[in-house]
């Protein structure tokens, strides 16, 4: 799920201006482990020519679930949990993930809205970066929506969904828009077809819910917690039977719990509406979505991204709402392990 569709809707964002948590400070210790447990985890550390740490999850080094559970909560700037748990269905394993502060986890950190691109025709590279780099660049107008600035201290990280490293141009304006020395920088590498870079794209299933709900306009501020659960796939053998499978994971077997504060009538409209069901491009995997708009991301309906369930509780009420459901047989299909 690492398409950048715009929204104008506004965030309500002052109550996330000044905000005392640092996703830089809460993330430190997750990237130490990923590196210094680099063997265990299967992943590969070097550094680039100009000194950056690259940490490859999945082109040359083999990586696996837990580099990739791993990363997922980098993504998220350490500010929520992922885990992996047994399952039925067309999958036997799903991620469930949580945050106790879900604005700054999945739009401040985790969201895939960094857009890098340097060079041209077939040499041309281009990805979109999340987590806690963001937050230092503030190259989003979503920043300025959220209001949140975060200080960067002596280090940042950026993940990028890419099969190559990235090239000097890239690690340049990475380090010239965070005002940091490329040695303070390190990018982890996730390759959709890897083990890791599967996991990782699943674990975006609370991330999407969030920003669904700020294309929606809803007040960002009134999200008090929220958690998510995704069926795993099984990682395609190329780049789109895998982006499709991740897609295909969240939009019809995604699952989100929301706790809001406010009105019953807009907790209900937000359980109404947010579900992938209310796209007029529902109801085919992804991958075949994706085929008809002759792979043009930005021709698909941005409303399709989005769980396929929810419920939405308001703690001011007590009441719940609840929207979508589940499309088993689709994943099925998708995932190619019959019913």
């Amino acid at each position: 799920m690492s398409q950048d569709h715009s929204t104008t809707s506004a965030p309500h964002a002052s109550h996330y201006a000044n905000h005392p948590l640092s996703i830089q400070e809460h993330v430190a210790s997750l990237v130490d482990s990923l590196i210094e447990e680099a063997d265990l985890l299967r992943v590969k550390v070097s550094q680039s020519p100009e000194g950056s740490t690259i940490v490859d999850a999945g082109i040359e080094a083999p990586g696996g679930l837990e580099a990739g559970r791993l990363i997922a909560e980098i993504c998220m700037g350490g500010l929520g949990t992922v885990d992996i748990e047994p399952s039925c269905g067309p999958s036997r394993l799903r991620l469930s993930v949580g945050s106790f502060e879900p604005i700054l986890a999945c739009l401040g950190s985790q969201y895939a809205g960094w857009s890098l691109s340097a060079g041209e025709g077939k040499e041309a590279f281009h990805a979109l970066g999340s987590g806690p780099a963001r937050s230092i660049a503030l190259k989003e107008p979503l920043f300025a929506e959220l209001g949140y600035t975060d200080t960067a201290l002596d280090r940042t990280t950026l993940v990028l969904e890419v099969d190559r490293h990235p090239p000097a141009e890239v690690i340049a304006k990475v380090a010239r828009d965070t005002q940091l020395d490329p040695e303070q920088l390190v990018f982890i590498l996730t390759p959709t077809r890897s083990l890791a870079g599967n996991l990782q794209v699943v674990a975006r299933v609370l991330e999407v819910a969030m920003h669904k709900a700020h294309a929606l306009g809803f007040n960002l501020s009134h999200i008090i917690d929220g958690r998510g659960t995704a069926p795993l796939p099984p990682p395609g053998v190329d780049f789109l039977t895998g982006m499709g499978r991740t897609n295909d994971a969240i939009l019809y077997g995604g699952e989100i719990q929301l706790y809001v504060k406010g009105s019953d009538e807009a907790a209900k409209n937000l359980a109404k509406h947010l579900p992938s069901s209310n796209s007029n491009d529902y109801g085919k995997p992804f991958g075949q979505v994706f085929k008809d708009y002759k792979y043009d991301f930005y021709q698909i309906d941005p409303m399709l991204f989005a769980p396929a369930a929810v419920t939405v509780s308001n703690l001011d009420t007590g009441h719940s709402f609840h929207g979508g459901q589940i499309n088993e047989a689709l994943l099925y299909q998708s995932f190619g392990t019959g019913s």
